[in-house]
Protein backbone atom coordinates (compact mmCIF):
# COMPACT_ATOMS: atom_id res chain seq x y z
CA UNK A 1 0.00 0.00 0.00
CA UNK A 2 1.24 3.23 -0.95
CA UNK A 3 1.72 6.06 1.80
CA UNK A 4 -0.95 8.82 0.88
CA UNK A 5 -1.15 12.74 2.16
CA UNK A 6 -4.62 13.00 3.44
CA UNK A 7 -7.26 15.81 4.67
CA UNK A 8 -10.07 15.17 6.35
CA UNK A 9 -12.82 17.89 7.14
CA UNK A 10 -14.68 17.87 10.56
CA UNK A 11 -11.68 15.65 12.36
CA UNK A 12 -12.20 17.33 16.34
CA UNK A 13 -14.91 14.35 16.91
CA UNK A 14 -16.95 11.82 15.33
CA UNK A 15 -16.19 10.06 12.63
CA UNK A 16 -13.62 12.55 11.14
CA UNK A 17 -11.67 11.85 14.31
CA UNK A 18 -12.18 8.07 13.93
CA UNK A 19 -10.82 7.92 10.90
CA UNK A 20 -7.96 10.20 11.33
CA UNK A 21 -6.58 8.10 13.59
CA UNK A 22 -7.19 5.05 11.51
CA UNK A 23 -5.64 5.99 8.42
CA UNK A 24 -2.36 7.33 10.12
CA UNK A 25 -2.23 3.84 11.87
CA UNK A 26 -2.57 2.41 8.65
CA UNK A 27 0.62 4.42 7.56
CA UNK A 28 -0.81 7.40 6.08
CA UNK A 29 0.28 11.03 6.47
CA UNK A 30 -3.31 12.45 7.29
CA UNK A 31 -3.86 15.77 8.18
CA UNK A 32 -6.94 16.32 10.73
CA UNK A 33 -8.71 19.23 9.17
CA UNK A 34 -10.98 21.79 12.21
CA UNK A 35 -11.85 24.79 13.34
CA UNK A 36 -11.09 27.12 16.18
CA UNK A 37 -7.65 24.85 16.55
CA UNK A 38 -6.25 27.43 19.50
CA UNK A 39 -9.95 27.98 20.85
CA UNK A 40 -12.76 25.27 21.05
CA UNK A 41 -11.11 22.83 19.70
CA UNK A 42 -7.33 23.05 21.35
CA UNK A 43 -8.11 20.17 23.33
CA UNK A 44 -8.94 17.95 20.14
CA UNK A 45 -5.45 19.41 18.95
CA UNK A 46 -3.63 17.61 21.28
CA UNK A 47 -5.11 14.72 21.73
CA UNK A 48 -4.42 14.14 18.21
CA UNK A 49 -0.27 15.44 18.89
CA UNK A 50 -0.44 12.49 21.76
CA UNK A 51 -2.23 9.85 19.76
CA UNK A 52 0.79 10.99 16.71
CA UNK A 53 3.56 10.34 19.48
CA UNK A 54 2.29 7.21 21.39
CA UNK A 55 1.98 5.43 18.08
CA UNK A 56 4.57 7.26 16.10
CA UNK A 57 2.34 7.68 13.26
CA UNK A 58 1.74 11.15 10.83
CA UNK A 59 -1.01 12.43 12.45
CA UNK A 60 -1.76 16.39 12.03
CA UNK A 61 -4.08 18.91 12.87
CA UNK A 62 -4.69 22.08 10.56
CA UNK A 63 -7.04 24.82 11.20
CA UNK A 64 -9.74 23.98 8.53
CA UNK A 65 -13.20 25.81 8.90
CA UNK A 66 -14.99 24.61 5.91
CA UNK A 67 -17.35 26.91 6.11
CA UNK A 68 -14.73 29.83 5.82
CA UNK A 69 -12.97 30.57 2.00
CA UNK A 70 -10.13 31.93 3.59
CA UNK A 71 -9.40 29.44 6.28
CA UNK A 72 -9.58 26.49 3.78
CA UNK A 73 -7.46 28.45 1.05
CA UNK A 74 -5.07 28.70 4.18
CA UNK A 75 -5.26 25.18 5.16
CA UNK A 76 -4.49 23.56 2.47
CA UNK A 77 -1.88 25.94 1.37
CA UNK A 78 -0.25 24.93 4.53
CA UNK A 79 -0.63 21.09 3.50
CA UNK A 80 0.89 21.46 -0.29
CA UNK A 81 3.89 23.24 1.48
CA UNK A 82 4.18 20.71 4.46
CA UNK A 83 3.64 17.88 2.26
CA UNK A 84 4.91 19.16 -1.10
CA UNK A 85 1.29 17.64 -2.27
CA UNK A 86 -2.27 15.75 -1.25
CA UNK A 87 -3.21 13.01 -2.51
CA UNK A 88 -7.00 12.36 -0.78
CA UNK A 89 -9.78 14.38 0.08
CA UNK A 90 -12.17 13.25 2.82
CA UNK A 91 -15.23 15.52 3.46
CA UNK A 92 -16.71 14.57 6.52
CA UNK A 93 -17.60 17.89 8.28
CA UNK A 94 -21.34 18.19 9.16
CA UNK A 95 -23.38 19.17 11.90
CA UNK A 96 -26.43 17.38 13.36
CA UNK A 97 -30.23 19.23 14.15
CA UNK A 98 -33.01 17.82 15.98
CA UNK A 99 -36.37 19.78 15.78
CA UNK A 100 -39.67 20.00 14.34
CA UNK A 101 -39.02 21.88 10.53
CA UNK A 102 -41.18 24.72 11.05
CA UNK A 103 -39.26 25.67 13.66
CA UNK A 104 -36.20 26.57 12.08
CA UNK A 105 -35.32 29.74 10.35
CA UNK A 106 -34.37 30.27 6.97
CA UNK A 107 -31.12 31.04 8.42
CA UNK A 108 -30.62 28.24 10.28
CA UNK A 109 -31.30 25.70 7.24
CA UNK A 110 -29.00 28.23 5.26
CA UNK A 111 -26.21 27.46 8.16
CA UNK A 112 -26.90 23.69 8.01
CA UNK A 113 -26.14 23.87 4.14
CA UNK A 114 -23.27 25.93 4.51
CA UNK A 115 -21.59 23.16 6.86
CA UNK A 116 -22.86 19.96 5.56
CA UNK A 117 -22.76 21.09 1.70
CA UNK A 118 -20.65 23.51 0.44
CA UNK A 119 -17.34 21.20 0.58
CA UNK A 120 -16.76 23.32 -2.65
CA UNK A 121 -15.05 25.22 -1.14
CA UNK A 122 -12.33 22.44 0.08
CA UNK A 123 -13.27 21.42 -3.78
CA UNK A 124 -12.25 24.19 -4.50
CA UNK A 125 -8.90 24.73 -2.81
CA UNK A 126 -7.70 21.10 -3.08
CA UNK A 127 -8.83 19.30 -6.64
CA UNK A 128 -6.60 21.75 -8.63
CA UNK A 129 -3.30 20.06 -7.12
CA UNK A 130 -5.30 16.58 -7.64
CA UNK A 131 -5.79 17.60 -11.57
CA UNK A 132 -2.53 18.68 -11.81
CA UNK A 133 -1.47 15.20 -10.79
CA UNK A 134 -3.42 13.24 -12.57
CA UNK A 135 -4.01 11.27 -9.99
CA UNK A 136 -6.41 11.09 -6.44
CA UNK A 137 -9.37 10.56 -4.26
CA UNK A 138 -12.38 12.35 -3.08
CA UNK A 139 -13.99 10.35 -0.18
CA UNK A 140 -17.27 11.93 0.80
CA UNK A 141 -19.02 10.59 4.34
CA UNK A 142 -23.15 10.91 3.02
CA UNK A 143 -25.57 9.47 5.23
CA UNK A 144 -28.15 6.56 4.92
CA UNK A 145 -30.71 9.67 5.41
CA UNK A 146 -30.26 11.05 2.47
CA UNK A 147 -32.01 7.56 0.47
CA UNK A 148 -33.00 5.69 3.39
CA UNK A 149 -35.74 6.04 6.07
CA UNK A 150 -36.24 9.31 7.41
CA UNK A 151 -37.69 9.36 10.61
CA UNK A 152 -39.27 12.82 11.54
CA UNK A 153 -37.52 15.59 13.16
CA UNK A 154 -34.37 15.93 11.69
CA UNK A 155 -35.48 17.46 8.28
CA UNK A 156 -32.65 20.08 8.04
CA UNK A 157 -29.92 17.81 8.43
CA UNK A 158 -31.79 15.18 6.28
CA UNK A 159 -31.91 17.51 3.54
CA UNK A 160 -28.02 18.74 3.95
CA UNK A 161 -27.15 15.41 3.58
CA UNK A 162 -28.87 14.43 0.51
CA UNK A 163 -27.91 17.53 -1.02
CA UNK A 164 -24.30 16.83 -0.65
CA UNK A 165 -24.72 13.20 -1.66
CA UNK A 166 -26.24 14.44 -4.69
CA UNK A 167 -23.17 17.05 -4.73
CA UNK A 168 -20.94 14.00 -4.71
CA UNK A 169 -22.24 11.90 -7.36
CA UNK A 170 -22.40 15.27 -10.26
CA UNK A 171 -18.62 15.60 -9.09
CA UNK A 172 -17.92 12.16 -9.51
CA UNK A 173 -18.24 12.17 -13.23
CA UNK A 174 -16.61 15.46 -13.70
CA UNK A 175 -13.72 14.20 -12.64
CA UNK A 176 -12.82 10.78 -13.48
CA UNK A 177 -10.41 12.17 -17.08
CA UNK A 178 -8.45 14.03 -14.57
CA UNK A 179 -7.87 10.63 -13.10
CA UNK A 180 -9.28 11.25 -9.77
CA UNK A 181 -11.63 8.50 -8.06
CA UNK A 182 -14.73 8.81 -6.12
CA UNK A 183 -16.18 6.85 -3.06
CA UNK A 184 -19.13 7.90 -0.95
CA UNK A 185 -19.26 5.92 2.58
CA UNK A 186 -22.57 6.14 3.79
CA UNK A 187 -23.27 5.58 7.44
CA UNK A 188 -26.53 4.56 9.17
CA UNK A 189 -27.60 5.93 11.87
CA UNK A 190 -25.21 5.74 14.72
CA UNK A 191 -26.51 6.65 18.08
CA UNK A 192 -23.57 5.70 19.68
CA UNK A 193 -19.56 6.49 19.90
CA UNK A 194 -20.03 10.13 17.70
CA UNK A 195 -21.81 13.07 19.31
CA UNK A 196 -23.81 14.20 16.10
CA UNK A 197 -27.32 13.23 18.94
CA UNK A 198 -25.30 14.89 21.59
CA UNK A 199 -24.31 18.12 20.01
CA UNK A 200 -27.21 18.90 17.97
CA UNK A 201 -28.81 22.12 16.90
CA UNK A 202 -32.00 23.11 17.97
CA UNK A 203 -35.02 25.21 16.94
CA UNK A 204 -34.21 29.13 17.11
CA UNK A 205 -38.03 29.96 16.85
CA UNK A 206 -38.90 28.30 20.13
CA UNK A 207 -42.10 29.35 20.33
CA UNK A 208 -43.20 27.57 17.18
CA UNK A 209 -41.91 24.35 18.29
CA UNK A 210 -43.62 24.49 21.74
CA UNK A 211 -46.59 24.07 19.62
CA UNK A 212 -44.95 20.83 18.04
CA UNK A 213 -44.19 19.70 21.66
CA UNK A 214 -47.20 20.56 23.48
CA UNK A 215 -49.47 19.49 20.20
CA UNK A 216 -50.70 16.45 18.65
CA UNK A 217 -46.88 15.74 18.00
CA UNK A 218 -46.20 15.66 21.53
CA UNK A 219 -43.58 12.73 22.49
CA UNK A 220 -42.97 12.23 18.85
CA UNK A 221 -39.29 13.41 19.39
CA UNK A 222 -38.58 10.75 22.67
CA UNK A 223 -40.60 7.63 20.32
CA UNK A 224 -37.96 8.78 17.35
CA UNK A 225 -34.84 8.91 19.02
CA UNK A 226 -35.99 5.89 20.90
CA UNK A 227 -36.98 4.05 17.70
CA UNK A 228 -33.31 4.70 16.03
CA UNK A 229 -31.51 3.04 19.15
CA UNK A 230 -33.57 0.54 19.03
CA UNK A 231 -33.26 -0.45 15.68
CA UNK A 232 -29.33 0.39 15.75
CA UNK A 233 -27.77 -3.74 17.17
CA UNK A 234 -26.29 -3.69 20.34
CA UNK A 235 -22.49 -4.20 18.82
CA UNK A 236 -22.78 -1.18 16.40
CA UNK A 237 -19.83 0.53 16.16
CA UNK A 238 -18.82 4.13 14.82
CA UNK A 239 -15.15 2.46 14.26
CA UNK A 240 -16.50 0.59 11.59
CA UNK A 241 -17.27 3.86 8.79
CA UNK A 242 -13.48 4.76 9.70
CA UNK A 243 -12.23 1.39 9.01
CA UNK A 244 -14.11 1.47 5.25
CA UNK A 245 -12.47 4.61 4.61
CA UNK A 246 -9.30 3.17 5.52
CA UNK A 247 -9.98 -0.04 3.61
CA UNK A 248 -11.01 2.28 0.43
CA UNK A 249 -8.44 4.67 0.67
CA UNK A 250 -5.80 0.93 0.62
CA UNK A 251 -7.58 -0.33 -2.48
CA UNK A 252 -5.42 -0.07 -5.65
CA UNK A 253 -5.93 2.78 -7.82
CA UNK A 254 -8.93 1.67 -10.36
CA UNK A 255 -10.75 -0.46 -8.00
CA UNK A 256 -12.45 1.27 -5.13
CA UNK A 257 -16.16 0.95 -5.30
CA UNK A 258 -18.43 3.86 -5.79
CA UNK A 259 -20.44 3.27 -2.45
CA UNK A 260 -19.50 1.60 0.35
CA UNK A 261 -22.78 1.38 3.33
CA UNK A 262 -22.41 0.52 6.82
CA UNK A 263 -25.68 0.38 8.16
CA UNK A 264 -26.20 -1.82 11.17
CA UNK A 265 -29.98 -0.82 11.33
CA UNK A 266 -30.29 -2.03 7.58
CA UNK A 267 -33.03 1.41 6.95
CA UNK A 268 -33.07 0.60 3.00
CA UNK A 269 -30.88 3.42 1.78
CA UNK A 270 -28.34 0.38 -0.09
CA UNK A 271 -31.40 -0.79 -2.12
CA UNK A 272 -32.43 2.76 -3.25
CA UNK A 273 -29.01 3.62 -4.26
CA UNK A 274 -27.95 0.99 -5.70
CA UNK A 275 -31.16 1.58 -8.52
CA UNK A 276 -30.34 4.92 -8.77
CA UNK A 277 -26.71 4.31 -9.04
CA UNK A 278 -27.39 1.97 -12.09
CA UNK A 279 -29.99 4.55 -13.60
CA UNK A 280 -26.90 7.09 -13.76
CA UNK A 281 -24.66 4.61 -15.15
CA UNK A 282 -27.10 3.31 -17.29
CA UNK A 283 -27.59 7.13 -18.62
CA UNK A 284 -23.80 7.72 -19.31
CA UNK A 285 -23.85 4.73 -21.42
CA UNK A 286 -26.87 5.66 -23.48
CA UNK A 287 -25.76 9.28 -23.99
CA UNK A 288 -22.07 8.26 -24.79
CA UNK A 289 -20.29 9.38 -21.83
CA UNK A 290 -19.89 5.36 -20.09
CA UNK A 291 -15.89 6.63 -19.83
CA UNK A 292 -16.96 8.97 -16.81
CA UNK A 293 -17.94 6.15 -14.33
CA UNK A 294 -14.25 5.32 -14.02
CA UNK A 295 -10.94 7.25 -13.72
CA UNK A 296 -8.61 7.46 -16.49
CA UNK A 297 -5.99 5.00 -15.40
CA UNK A 298 -3.35 6.10 -17.94
CA UNK A 299 -2.92 9.76 -16.42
Amino acid sequence: MSKQVIVITGASSGFGALTARALAKAGHIVYAGMRATKRRNAPAVADAAEFARENNVGLRSVELDVASDASVEAGVARIIADAGRLDVIVHNAGHMSFGPAEAFTPEQFAELFDINVLSQRVNRAALPHLRKQGRGLVVWVSSSSSRGGTPPYLSPYFAAKAAMDSLAVSYAGELTRWGIETSIIVPGAFTKGTNHFAHSGSPADTARAAEYNEGPYKGVPEQALQGLAALEPADADAGAVAAAIVNVVGKPFGTRPFRVHIDPSEDGAEIVNGVADRVRAELFRRIGLEDLLKPAVGN
